[in-house]
Protein backbone atom coordinates (compact mmCIF):
# COMPACT_ATOMS: atom_id res chain seq x y z
CA UNK A 1 0.00 0.00 0.00
CA UNK A 2 2.52 2.28 1.03
CA UNK A 3 4.26 2.01 -2.30
CA UNK A 4 1.16 2.66 -4.26
CA UNK A 5 0.16 5.59 -2.04
CA UNK A 6 3.66 7.18 -0.44
CA UNK A 7 2.09 10.75 0.00
CA UNK A 8 -0.55 9.42 2.20
CA UNK A 9 1.42 6.95 4.35
CA UNK A 10 3.82 9.38 4.85
CA UNK A 11 1.30 12.11 5.90
CA UNK A 12 0.10 9.22 8.21
CA UNK A 13 3.31 9.11 9.91
CA UNK A 14 3.42 12.81 10.25
CA UNK A 15 0.38 12.68 11.47
CA UNK A 16 0.72 10.27 14.66
CA UNK A 17 4.25 11.90 15.07
CA UNK A 18 2.06 15.33 15.78
CA UNK A 19 -0.61 14.21 17.78
CA UNK A 20 1.88 11.99 20.32
CA UNK A 21 3.24 15.19 21.19
CA UNK A 22 3.65 15.64 24.63
CA UNK A 23 1.37 19.12 23.91
CA UNK A 24 -1.30 16.82 22.83
CA UNK A 25 -1.52 14.22 24.94
CA UNK A 26 -0.09 15.70 28.18
CA UNK A 27 2.46 14.03 30.70
CA UNK A 28 4.24 11.15 28.76
CA UNK A 29 4.65 7.40 30.15
CA UNK A 30 6.86 5.31 29.22
CA UNK A 31 5.05 3.83 26.32
CA UNK A 32 4.01 7.22 25.01
CA UNK A 33 7.89 8.46 24.97
CA UNK A 34 8.64 4.91 23.04
CA UNK A 35 6.35 5.55 20.79
CA UNK A 36 7.13 9.76 19.81
CA UNK A 37 11.19 8.21 19.40
CA UNK A 38 9.29 5.68 16.98
CA UNK A 39 7.72 8.07 14.90
CA UNK A 40 10.90 10.31 15.19
CA UNK A 41 13.02 7.91 14.22
CA UNK A 42 10.41 6.85 11.11
CA UNK A 43 10.61 10.34 9.63
CA UNK A 44 14.10 10.81 9.84
CA UNK A 45 14.33 7.87 7.41
CA UNK A 46 11.47 9.43 5.65
CA UNK A 47 12.76 12.18 4.81
CA UNK A 48 15.74 10.55 3.21
CA UNK A 49 13.42 9.88 0.27
CA UNK A 50 10.46 11.96 0.75
CA UNK A 51 12.48 15.49 1.72
CA UNK A 52 10.36 17.85 1.04
CA UNK A 53 7.06 16.22 2.20
CA UNK A 54 8.63 15.36 5.92
CA UNK A 55 10.05 18.78 6.35
CA UNK A 56 6.99 20.46 4.90
CA UNK A 57 5.01 18.74 7.48
CA UNK A 58 7.07 19.26 10.12
CA UNK A 59 7.38 22.77 9.82
CA UNK A 60 3.42 22.88 9.42
CA UNK A 61 3.37 21.35 13.32
CA UNK A 62 5.76 23.83 14.77
CA UNK A 63 4.05 26.50 13.22
CA UNK A 64 0.65 25.47 14.89
CA UNK A 65 2.42 24.17 18.24
CA UNK A 66 4.08 27.55 18.64
CA UNK A 67 0.93 29.53 18.05
CA UNK A 68 -1.17 27.27 20.67
CA UNK A 69 -2.10 29.36 23.94
CA UNK A 70 -1.30 27.41 27.11
CA UNK A 71 -2.29 27.82 30.36
CA UNK A 72 -0.44 26.40 33.26
CA UNK A 73 3.13 25.45 33.65
CA UNK A 74 2.44 21.74 33.00
CA UNK A 75 1.29 23.07 29.64
CA UNK A 76 4.43 25.26 29.44
CA UNK A 77 6.49 22.39 30.00
CA UNK A 78 4.63 20.27 27.58
CA UNK A 79 5.20 23.03 25.08
CA UNK A 80 8.63 23.15 25.63
CA UNK A 81 9.37 19.47 25.44
CA UNK A 82 7.24 19.40 21.97
CA UNK A 83 9.25 21.79 20.70
CA UNK A 84 12.48 20.64 21.82
CA UNK A 85 11.52 17.21 19.80
CA UNK A 86 10.09 18.95 16.32
CA UNK A 87 13.24 20.91 16.53
CA UNK A 88 15.83 17.83 16.55
CA UNK A 89 13.52 15.99 14.52
CA UNK A 90 14.32 18.94 12.07
CA UNK A 91 17.59 18.92 12.52
CA UNK A 92 18.35 15.43 11.66
CA UNK A 93 16.22 15.16 8.71
CA UNK A 94 18.13 18.42 7.67
CA UNK A 95 21.67 16.86 8.19
CA UNK A 96 20.84 13.93 5.91
CA UNK A 97 19.73 15.79 3.33
CA UNK A 98 20.45 14.98 0.05
CA UNK A 99 22.09 17.28 -1.90
CA UNK A 100 20.30 16.71 -5.03
CA UNK A 101 17.27 18.29 -4.02
CA UNK A 102 18.24 21.85 -3.11
CA UNK A 103 16.48 24.04 -5.70
CA UNK A 104 12.37 23.44 -4.83
CA UNK A 105 13.33 22.55 -1.31
CA UNK A 106 15.24 25.76 -0.99
CA UNK A 107 12.36 28.07 -1.65
CA UNK A 108 10.73 25.91 0.12
CA UNK A 109 12.94 25.76 3.38
CA UNK A 110 13.25 30.16 3.04
CA UNK A 111 9.29 30.76 2.96
CA UNK A 112 7.93 28.19 5.39
CA UNK A 113 10.99 27.16 7.85
CA UNK A 114 13.44 29.75 8.38
CA UNK A 115 11.34 32.26 9.83
CA UNK A 116 10.13 29.78 12.05
CA UNK A 117 13.60 29.13 13.26
CA UNK A 118 14.21 32.48 13.20
CA UNK A 119 11.59 33.14 16.07
CA UNK A 120 13.18 30.52 18.56
CA UNK A 121 16.96 32.57 17.99
CA UNK A 122 15.11 36.09 18.10
CA UNK A 123 12.29 35.61 20.57
CA UNK A 124 14.00 33.54 23.60
CA UNK A 125 16.41 35.50 25.33
CA UNK A 126 17.56 35.31 28.81
CA UNK A 127 15.31 34.87 31.20
CA UNK A 128 12.64 32.52 29.80
CA UNK A 129 12.46 29.40 32.01
CA UNK A 130 13.93 26.99 28.77
CA UNK A 131 15.47 29.86 26.75
CA UNK A 132 18.67 28.29 26.52
CA UNK A 133 17.45 24.83 25.50
CA UNK A 134 15.26 26.27 22.93
CA UNK A 135 17.49 28.93 21.33
CA UNK A 136 20.22 25.79 21.32
CA UNK A 137 17.94 23.25 19.71
CA UNK A 138 17.01 25.83 16.89
CA UNK A 139 20.64 26.79 16.57
CA UNK A 140 21.01 23.44 15.57
CA UNK A 141 18.76 23.18 13.18
CA UNK A 142 19.79 26.64 11.36
CA UNK A 143 23.15 24.81 11.09
CA UNK A 144 22.17 21.86 9.49
CA UNK A 145 19.79 24.04 7.08
CA UNK A 146 22.68 26.36 6.00
CA UNK A 147 24.98 23.49 5.23
CA UNK A 148 22.95 22.87 1.61
CA UNK A 149 21.11 25.74 1.74
CA UNK A 150 23.53 28.67 2.73
CA UNK A 151 22.74 30.91 -0.43
CA UNK A 152 18.83 31.25 1.49
CA UNK A 153 20.09 32.01 4.85
CA UNK A 154 23.30 34.26 3.60
CA UNK A 155 20.42 36.64 1.30
CA UNK A 156 18.60 37.24 4.38
CA UNK A 157 21.60 38.66 5.98
CA UNK A 158 22.68 40.64 2.89
CA UNK A 159 19.33 41.72 2.11
CA UNK A 160 19.16 43.09 5.59
CA UNK A 161 22.59 44.61 5.76
CA UNK A 162 21.24 46.72 2.71
CA UNK A 163 18.30 48.26 4.50
CA UNK A 164 20.49 49.01 7.49
CA UNK A 165 22.83 50.92 5.17
CA UNK A 166 19.89 53.55 4.87
CA UNK A 167 18.25 53.24 7.91
CA UNK A 168 18.07 56.19 9.90
CA UNK A 169 17.12 55.35 13.23
CA UNK A 170 19.30 54.61 16.39
CA UNK A 171 17.90 51.68 17.80
CA UNK A 172 17.58 48.84 14.96
CA UNK A 173 16.59 45.55 14.76
CA UNK A 174 19.99 43.59 14.26
CA UNK A 175 18.10 40.29 14.42
CA UNK A 176 19.08 38.91 11.18
CA UNK A 177 22.61 40.07 11.10
CA UNK A 178 22.88 37.49 13.99
CA UNK A 179 22.12 34.68 11.94
CA UNK A 180 25.66 34.38 11.02
CA UNK A 181 26.36 33.02 14.45
CA UNK A 182 24.79 30.10 14.00
CA UNK A 183 25.13 28.79 10.35
CA UNK A 184 27.34 26.43 8.95
CA UNK A 185 30.33 28.17 7.23
CA UNK A 186 33.58 26.81 5.12
CA UNK A 187 36.23 29.23 4.03
CA UNK A 188 34.70 30.08 0.99
CA UNK A 189 31.42 31.37 2.72
CA UNK A 190 33.47 33.00 5.56
CA UNK A 191 35.25 34.84 2.58
CA UNK A 192 31.48 36.02 1.60
CA UNK A 193 30.50 37.18 4.72
CA UNK A 194 33.72 39.15 5.15
CA UNK A 195 33.53 40.62 1.74
CA UNK A 196 29.25 41.26 2.08
CA UNK A 197 30.20 43.15 5.70
CA UNK A 198 33.05 45.14 4.52
CA UNK A 199 31.66 46.63 1.30
CA UNK A 200 28.59 47.61 4.16
CA UNK A 201 30.20 48.31 7.16
CA UNK A 202 30.88 51.64 6.72
CA UNK A 203 27.37 53.18 6.02
CA UNK A 204 25.95 51.09 9.12
CA UNK A 205 24.91 52.85 12.74
CA UNK A 206 26.97 51.69 15.21
CA UNK A 207 24.72 49.28 17.13
CA UNK A 208 24.45 47.58 13.77
CA UNK A 209 28.19 47.66 12.96
CA UNK A 210 28.67 46.15 16.88
CA UNK A 211 26.30 43.15 15.98
CA UNK A 212 28.33 42.51 12.96
CA UNK A 213 31.36 42.54 14.98
CA UNK A 214 30.47 40.12 17.55
CA UNK A 215 28.42 37.88 15.08
CA UNK A 216 31.65 38.08 12.32
CA UNK A 217 33.53 36.88 15.43
CA UNK A 218 31.58 33.93 16.30
CA UNK A 219 31.34 32.74 13.06
CA UNK A 220 35.34 32.81 12.59
CA UNK A 221 35.33 30.68 15.35
CA UNK A 222 32.33 28.49 14.01
CA UNK A 223 34.64 27.84 10.55
CA UNK A 224 37.91 27.32 12.64
CA UNK A 225 36.41 24.55 15.07
CA UNK A 226 34.46 22.77 12.09
CA UNK A 227 37.29 23.20 9.38
CA UNK A 228 40.05 23.28 11.29
CA UNK A 229 42.25 21.72 8.12
CA UNK A 230 41.04 24.65 6.46
CA UNK A 231 42.34 27.16 8.71
CA UNK A 232 45.65 25.34 8.71
CA UNK A 233 45.91 25.49 5.09
CA UNK A 234 45.02 28.86 4.66
CA UNK A 235 47.62 29.69 7.39
CA UNK A 236 50.54 27.74 4.72
CA UNK A 237 48.70 28.92 1.71
CA UNK A 238 47.35 32.40 2.16
CA UNK A 239 44.61 33.58 -0.39
CA UNK A 240 44.98 36.86 -1.50
CA UNK A 241 40.97 37.75 -1.34
CA UNK A 242 40.37 36.29 2.07
CA UNK A 243 43.20 38.22 3.09
CA UNK A 244 41.98 41.40 1.61
CA UNK A 245 38.94 41.25 2.50
CA UNK A 246 39.97 40.44 5.86
CA UNK A 247 42.36 43.34 6.34
CA UNK A 248 39.77 46.09 4.65
CA UNK A 249 37.43 44.87 7.95
CA UNK A 250 40.19 44.93 10.61
CA UNK A 251 41.09 48.62 9.11
CA UNK A 252 37.29 49.65 8.90
CA UNK A 253 36.71 48.29 12.70
CA UNK A 254 40.38 50.40 13.33
CA UNK A 255 39.21 53.22 12.57
CA UNK A 256 36.03 52.73 14.08
CA UNK A 257 37.90 52.54 17.39
CA UNK A 258 39.49 55.90 16.67
CA UNK A 259 43.08 54.61 16.01
CA UNK A 260 45.21 54.54 13.07
CA UNK A 261 45.88 51.86 10.24
CA UNK A 262 49.83 52.52 10.41
CA UNK A 263 49.71 52.90 14.41
CA UNK A 264 47.34 49.56 14.54
CA UNK A 265 49.97 47.33 12.44
CA UNK A 266 53.06 48.92 14.31
CA UNK A 267 51.58 48.71 17.89
CA UNK A 268 48.75 46.54 17.91
CA UNK A 269 50.38 43.70 20.26
CA UNK A 270 52.43 45.41 21.86
CA UNK A 271 49.08 47.91 23.21
CA UNK A 272 47.76 44.52 23.98
CA UNK A 273 50.35 43.22 26.55
CA UNK A 274 50.39 46.48 28.71
CA UNK A 275 46.88 46.26 28.89
CA UNK A 276 46.85 43.28 29.88
CA UNK A 277 49.81 44.03 32.52
CA UNK A 278 47.64 46.94 33.67
CA UNK A 279 49.35 49.54 32.31
CA UNK A 280 46.50 50.48 30.13
CA UNK A 281 45.30 52.46 33.35
CA UNK A 282 41.61 51.15 32.69
CA UNK A 283 40.05 48.04 33.89
CA UNK A 284 37.44 48.18 30.38
CA UNK A 285 41.04 48.27 28.59
CA UNK A 286 42.61 45.28 30.76
CA UNK A 287 39.49 43.12 30.00
CA UNK A 288 39.39 43.64 26.50
CA UNK A 289 42.70 42.92 26.18
CA UNK A 290 42.80 39.35 28.04
CA UNK A 291 39.68 38.45 25.59
CA UNK A 292 41.87 39.77 22.69
CA UNK A 293 44.66 37.40 23.66
CA UNK A 294 42.88 34.60 24.66
CA UNK A 295 41.44 34.42 21.15
CA UNK A 296 45.15 34.68 19.76
CA UNK A 297 46.01 31.91 22.01
CA UNK A 298 43.35 29.74 21.21
CA UNK A 299 44.37 30.51 17.32
CA UNK A 300 47.61 29.56 18.10
CA UNK A 301 46.39 25.95 18.83
CA UNK A 302 45.28 25.59 15.49
CA UNK A 303 48.26 25.71 14.01
CA UNK A 304 51.21 22.90 14.16
CA UNK A 305 53.82 23.75 16.24
CA UNK A 306 56.00 22.11 13.70
CA UNK A 307 55.17 24.81 11.50
CA UNK A 308 57.32 27.05 13.12
CA UNK A 309 54.51 29.71 13.00
CA UNK A 310 55.51 33.28 14.67
CA UNK A 311 52.07 33.11 16.13
CA UNK A 312 53.41 31.14 18.72
CA UNK A 313 56.49 33.66 19.38
CA UNK A 314 54.05 36.58 20.36
CA UNK A 315 51.22 34.01 22.27
CA UNK A 316 54.37 32.50 24.65
CA UNK A 317 55.02 36.07 26.70
CA UNK A 318 51.09 36.80 27.15
CA UNK A 319 50.46 33.33 28.46
CA UNK A 320 51.53 33.81 32.04
CA UNK A 321 50.33 37.77 32.07
CA UNK A 322 46.82 35.46 31.10
CA UNK A 323 46.69 33.32 33.76
CA UNK A 324 48.23 35.41 36.12
CA UNK A 325 45.23 37.87 35.28
CA UNK A 326 42.10 34.68 34.83
CA UNK A 327 43.47 32.26 37.40
CA UNK A 328 44.07 34.18 40.98
CA UNK A 329 42.12 33.23 43.90
CA UNK A 330 42.65 36.10 45.59
CA UNK A 331 40.99 38.86 43.26
CA UNK A 332 38.88 36.26 40.45
CA UNK A 333 38.63 37.71 36.92
CA UNK A 334 35.07 39.45 37.43
CA UNK A 335 33.33 41.86 34.45
CA UNK A 336 30.31 43.09 36.39
CA UNK A 337 27.11 41.57 36.64
CA UNK A 338 25.71 39.59 34.44
CA UNK A 339 29.11 38.33 32.47
CA UNK A 340 29.69 35.67 34.71
CA UNK A 341 28.93 33.11 31.84
CA UNK A 342 30.74 34.88 29.57
CA UNK A 343 33.94 35.10 31.88
CA UNK A 344 33.72 31.36 32.82
CA UNK A 345 33.72 30.86 28.98
CA UNK A 346 36.89 32.86 28.69
CA UNK A 347 38.35 31.00 31.46
CA UNK A 348 37.70 27.81 29.68
CA UNK A 349 39.33 28.58 26.50
CA UNK A 350 42.61 29.78 28.34
CA UNK A 351 42.76 27.03 30.24
CA UNK A 352 42.05 24.38 27.28
CA UNK A 353 44.20 26.78 25.41
CA UNK A 354 47.17 26.78 27.55
CA UNK A 355 47.08 22.98 27.89
CA UNK A 356 47.77 22.75 24.46
CA UNK A 357 50.18 25.21 24.06
CA UNK A 358 52.71 23.45 26.55
CA UNK A 359 50.92 20.90 28.99
CA UNK A 360 53.43 20.75 31.51
CA UNK A 361 53.10 24.15 32.69
CA UNK A 362 50.17 23.58 34.56
CA UNK A 363 50.40 26.05 37.50
CA UNK A 364 46.82 26.84 36.55
CA UNK A 365 45.75 23.90 36.98
CA UNK A 366 47.13 23.17 40.19
CA UNK A 367 45.31 26.27 41.36
CA UNK A 368 42.03 25.53 40.07
CA UNK A 369 42.19 22.05 42.09
CA UNK A 370 43.03 23.34 45.11
CA UNK A 371 40.10 23.06 47.90
CA UNK A 372 40.72 27.06 48.92
CA UNK A 373 39.83 28.40 45.36
CA UNK A 374 36.57 29.74 44.25
CA UNK A 375 34.05 26.96 43.10
CA UNK A 376 34.27 28.43 39.44
CA UNK A 377 37.83 27.85 39.47
CA UNK A 378 36.32 23.95 40.33
CA UNK A 379 33.75 24.52 37.43
CA UNK A 380 36.12 25.78 35.04
CA UNK A 381 38.69 23.17 35.73
CA UNK A 382 36.27 19.98 35.58
CA UNK A 383 34.50 21.38 32.39
CA UNK A 384 37.83 22.61 30.86
CA UNK A 385 39.28 19.01 30.95
CA UNK A 386 35.70 17.82 29.60
CA UNK A 387 36.62 19.68 26.14
CA UNK A 388 39.90 18.81 25.93
CA UNK A 389 38.91 15.09 26.15
CA UNK A 390 35.94 15.04 23.66
CA UNK A 391 37.17 17.89 21.26
CA UNK A 392 41.03 16.32 20.21
CA UNK A 393 40.50 15.82 16.57
CA UNK A 394 44.21 17.84 15.62
CA UNK A 395 47.17 15.77 15.75
CA UNK A 396 49.43 17.93 17.96
CA UNK A 397 47.03 18.55 20.16
CA UNK A 398 48.06 16.93 23.84
CA UNK A 399 46.13 14.20 24.99
CA UNK A 400 44.52 14.30 28.57
CA UNK A 401 46.79 11.32 29.80
CA UNK A 402 48.97 13.73 30.60
CA UNK A 403 46.72 15.22 33.35
CA UNK A 404 45.92 11.15 34.96
CA UNK A 405 48.09 11.96 37.68
CA UNK A 406 45.88 14.53 39.32
CA UNK A 407 42.96 11.77 39.23
CA UNK A 408 43.16 11.43 43.12
CA UNK A 409 42.39 15.19 43.60
CA UNK A 410 39.89 14.86 40.90
CA UNK A 411 38.11 12.05 42.43
CA UNK A 412 38.16 14.15 46.26
CA UNK A 413 36.48 16.87 44.73
CA UNK A 414 33.98 14.41 43.04
CA UNK A 415 33.06 13.05 46.18
CA UNK A 416 33.53 16.17 48.57
CA UNK A 417 31.02 17.70 45.72
CA UNK A 418 28.30 14.75 45.90
CA UNK A 419 28.35 15.02 49.95
CA UNK A 420 27.16 18.75 49.43
CA UNK A 421 24.76 17.96 46.67
CA UNK A 422 23.02 14.53 48.97
CA UNK A 423 23.19 17.29 52.25
CA UNK A 424 21.70 19.76 50.01
CA UNK A 425 18.39 17.66 48.59
CA UNK A 426 17.41 16.42 52.15
CA UNK A 427 16.84 19.96 52.90
CA UNK A 428 15.76 21.62 50.01
CA UNK A 429 13.31 22.21 47.34
CA UNK A 430 13.92 20.22 43.80
CA UNK A 431 15.99 22.57 41.72
CA UNK A 432 15.47 22.37 38.39
CA UNK A 433 18.40 21.92 36.25
CA UNK A 434 20.00 24.87 33.81
CA UNK A 435 22.92 25.43 31.44
CA UNK A 436 23.43 29.26 32.90
CA UNK A 437 25.60 29.36 35.97
CA UNK A 438 24.65 29.91 39.24
CA UNK A 439 27.81 30.02 41.19
CA UNK A 440 27.61 32.10 44.34
CA UNK A 441 29.19 35.42 42.99
CA UNK A 442 31.79 36.34 42.05
CA UNK A 443 34.01 34.87 44.93
CA UNK A 444 32.08 31.85 46.12
CA UNK A 445 34.53 30.29 48.76
CA UNK A 446 35.69 26.38 48.60
CA UNK A 447 34.28 23.05 48.43
CA UNK A 448 35.57 22.83 52.58
CA UNK A 449 32.13 22.30 54.27
CA UNK A 450 30.55 25.24 56.04
CA UNK A 451 28.28 24.85 58.91
CA UNK A 452 25.19 25.82 56.97
CA UNK A 453 24.32 25.39 53.28
CA UNK A 454 22.24 27.79 52.00
CA UNK A 455 19.94 26.88 48.42
CA UNK A 456 22.15 28.71 46.13
CA UNK A 457 25.40 27.19 47.26
CA UNK A 458 23.52 23.74 46.61
CA UNK A 459 22.64 24.90 43.46
CA UNK A 460 26.37 25.62 42.50
CA UNK A 461 27.65 22.30 43.90
CA UNK A 462 24.98 20.18 42.12
CA UNK A 463 26.56 22.28 38.40
CA UNK A 464 29.42 21.19 39.71
CA UNK A 465 29.03 17.75 40.15
CA UNK A 466 26.85 17.26 36.82
CA UNK A 467 29.83 18.42 35.49
CA UNK A 468 32.00 15.86 37.15
CA UNK A 469 29.74 13.31 36.14
CA UNK A 470 30.17 14.28 32.81
CA UNK A 471 33.70 13.96 33.04
CA UNK A 472 33.98 10.38 34.24
CA UNK A 473 31.55 9.43 31.41
CA UNK A 474 33.56 11.15 29.09
CA UNK A 475 37.14 8.91 30.10
CA UNK A 476 36.27 7.02 33.28
CA UNK A 477 40.40 6.56 33.09
CA UNK A 478 41.04 9.54 34.67
CA UNK A 479 38.97 8.91 37.84
CA UNK A 480 40.50 5.38 38.01
CA UNK A 481 44.01 6.19 37.56
CA UNK A 482 45.91 4.73 40.66
CA UNK A 483 49.68 4.30 39.52
CA UNK A 484 50.57 4.31 43.09
CA UNK A 485 47.93 2.69 45.49
CA UNK A 486 48.65 -1.24 46.79
CA UNK A 487 45.62 -3.14 45.99
CA UNK A 488 43.39 -2.90 48.59
CA UNK A 489 43.61 1.32 48.75
CA UNK A 490 42.69 0.69 44.85
CA UNK A 491 39.63 -0.91 45.20
CA UNK A 492 38.23 1.05 48.24
CA UNK A 493 39.32 4.27 46.01
CA UNK A 494 36.78 2.62 42.82
CA UNK A 495 34.18 1.27 45.12
CA UNK A 496 34.23 5.24 46.55
CA UNK A 497 33.71 6.64 42.98
CA UNK A 498 31.01 3.98 41.86
CA UNK A 499 28.88 3.30 44.68
CA UNK A 500 29.00 7.66 44.96
CA UNK A 501 27.68 7.68 41.35
CA UNK A 502 25.11 4.91 42.28
CA UNK A 503 23.40 7.33 44.94
CA UNK A 504 22.67 9.61 42.22
CA UNK A 505 20.62 7.22 40.03
CA UNK A 506 17.39 7.23 42.27
CA UNK A 507 17.77 11.38 42.97
CA UNK A 508 14.10 12.57 42.64
CA UNK A 509 14.90 16.06 41.85
CA UNK A 510 17.64 15.77 39.31
CA UNK A 511 16.38 13.90 36.21
CA UNK A 512 19.54 15.38 34.43
CA UNK A 513 21.83 14.42 37.11
CA UNK A 514 20.12 10.84 37.24
CA UNK A 515 20.45 10.02 33.85
CA UNK A 516 24.52 11.20 33.53
CA UNK A 517 25.11 8.79 36.38
CA UNK A 518 23.37 6.01 34.93
CA UNK A 519 25.74 6.56 31.43
CA UNK A 520 28.34 6.95 33.98
CA UNK A 521 27.83 3.61 35.10
CA UNK A 522 27.59 1.79 32.02
CA UNK A 523 30.93 3.50 30.80
CA UNK A 524 32.33 2.23 33.96
CA UNK A 525 30.73 -1.45 33.29
CA UNK A 526 32.57 -1.68 30.03
CA UNK A 527 34.95 -4.91 30.20
CA UNK A 528 37.92 -3.51 29.57
CA UNK A 529 37.17 -0.36 32.10
CA UNK A 530 36.29 -2.83 34.54
CA UNK A 531 40.00 -4.18 34.08
CA UNK A 532 40.79 -0.88 35.33
CA UNK A 533 39.29 -1.01 38.64
CA UNK A 534 41.93 -3.27 39.99
CA UNK A 535 44.31 -4.12 37.92
CA UNK A 536 46.20 -6.34 40.53
CA UNK A 537 43.08 -7.80 41.10
CA UNK A 538 40.48 -7.86 38.45
CA UNK A 539 38.10 -10.37 39.32
CA UNK A 540 38.12 -10.27 42.84
CA UNK A 541 37.41 -5.93 42.81
CA UNK A 542 34.74 -6.53 39.99
CA UNK A 543 32.75 -9.12 42.49
CA UNK A 544 32.60 -7.02 45.45
CA UNK A 545 31.76 -3.64 43.78
CA UNK A 546 29.82 -4.51 41.26
CA UNK A 547 27.65 -6.80 43.43
CA UNK A 548 27.59 -3.62 45.71
CA UNK A 549 25.87 -2.05 42.67
CA UNK A 550 23.50 -4.17 42.06
CA UNK A 551 22.74 -5.04 46.09
CA UNK A 552 21.84 -0.75 46.14
CA UNK A 553 19.40 -0.69 43.06
CA UNK A 554 17.76 -3.42 43.49
CA UNK A 555 17.21 -2.41 47.23
CA UNK A 556 15.76 1.23 45.97
CA UNK A 557 13.72 -0.64 43.22
CA UNK A 558 11.77 -3.26 45.65
CA UNK A 559 11.22 -0.82 47.76
CA UNK A 560 9.16 1.07 45.07
CA UNK A 561 11.50 4.19 46.12
CA UNK A 562 12.73 5.15 42.39
CA UNK A 563 10.12 7.66 40.26
CA UNK A 564 12.34 6.64 37.17
CA UNK A 565 12.09 2.94 37.68
CA UNK A 566 11.24 1.63 34.51
CA UNK A 567 14.42 3.72 33.07
CA UNK A 568 16.29 2.49 35.66
CA UNK A 569 15.59 -1.09 34.87
CA UNK A 570 16.19 -0.87 31.33
CA UNK A 571 19.43 0.31 32.32
CA UNK A 572 19.98 -2.47 34.70
CA UNK A 573 19.93 -4.98 31.78
CA UNK A 574 22.73 -2.92 30.03
CA UNK A 575 24.30 -3.30 33.34
CA UNK A 576 23.96 -7.01 33.65
CA UNK A 577 24.76 -7.37 29.97
CA UNK A 578 28.50 -5.85 30.59
CA UNK A 579 28.62 -7.99 33.56
CA UNK A 580 28.09 -11.45 31.05
CA UNK A 581 30.72 -10.50 28.77
CA UNK A 582 33.42 -9.22 31.24
CA UNK A 583 33.27 -12.32 33.12
CA UNK A 584 33.04 -14.31 29.64
CA UNK A 585 35.96 -13.01 28.69
CA UNK A 586 38.05 -13.71 31.71
CA UNK A 587 36.42 -17.09 32.55
CA UNK A 588 39.36 -18.83 32.17
CA UNK A 589 40.83 -17.03 34.76
CA UNK A 590 38.19 -17.47 36.79
CA UNK A 591 36.30 -20.88 36.23
CA UNK A 592 33.50 -20.67 38.81
CA UNK A 593 31.96 -17.92 36.83
CA UNK A 594 31.09 -19.83 34.09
Amino acid sequence: MAAHKPVEWVQAVITRFDEQLPIKVGHQNTHTKVSTEHNKECLINISKYKFSLVISGLTTILKNVNNMRIFGEASEKNLYLSQLIILDTLEKCLAGQSKDCLRLDETMLVKQLLPEICHFIHTYREGHQYAAELRASASAVLFSLSCNNFNAVFSRISTRLQELTVCTEDNVDVHDIELMQYINVDCSKLKRLLQETALKFRALKKPAQLAVINSLEKAFWNWVENYPDEFTMLYQRPQADMAEAAEKLFDLVDSFAESTKRKAAKQFLDSLRKALSGQGGSKQLMESAAIACVKLCKASTYINWEDHSTIFLLVQPIVMDLKALLFNPAKPFWRGTGSQNADVELMMDCFVSCFRINPHNNQHFKVCLAASSPSTFHFVLVNSLHRIITNSHLDWWPKIDTLYCYSGELRFMFSDTLNRVIQGAGTHAPLRPTTSLTFKGKVTNSLKFKEKTTELDTRSYKCLLLALVKLIHADPKLMLHNPVKQAPEMQSSTAELITGLVQLVPLTNSTQLSQEAMEALLVLHQPETIELWNPDLPIETFWDISSQVLFLICRRLTSQQMVNGTDVLKWLREILICRNKFLLKNKVQDPESA
